[in-house]
């Protein structure tokens, strides 16, 4: 089977429908199958690596969302199950992100060193 690297670079796309973000969800199902894969968060969505996101209380009109996403926990688990996770340095930083405030499993990369995460893999899906 071939290695996937997963780039998820837009945050909560389709979240409010689905309660998970279809990227993340696809990865995971993916790894489940007994794929090898890992995911690189990127732009917006570095914000999945922050920890202890609390997204209860969701409002969006007059919706209110049951079951919000919480990537964080979700990527948590995928990381646990062997997905390697990484979080591009600068989009980190561009967003004032304090480092302590993400979770600690996942890995920093530099942006200049993505050439050589993007050798490691097959096929490279951007989100």
């Amino acid at each position: 089977m071939k290695k996937i690297l997963c780039i998820v670079e837009t945050a909560y796309r389709a979240t409010q429908e689905e309660q998970d973000d279809a990227a993340l969800w696809l990865a995971h199902s993916v790894r489940r199958a007994g794929g090898e894969l890992g995911i690189v968060l990127r732009g917006n969505a570095v914000s999945y690596a922050v920890a202890g996101q609390d997204p209860t209380g969701i409002t969006i009109g007059s919706t209110s969302i049951a079951r919000p996403p919480r990537p964080d926990e979700d990527l948590l688990k995928m990381r646990k199950e062997g997905i390697a996770v990484h979080v591009v340095k600068e989009d980190v930083e561009i967003r004032a992100i304090p480092r302590e405030r993400l979770v600690a499993e996942f890995e920093l990369i530099e942006a200049a060193r993505l050439p050589e995460l993007f050798s490691r893999y097959d096929q490279i899906w951007h989100w």
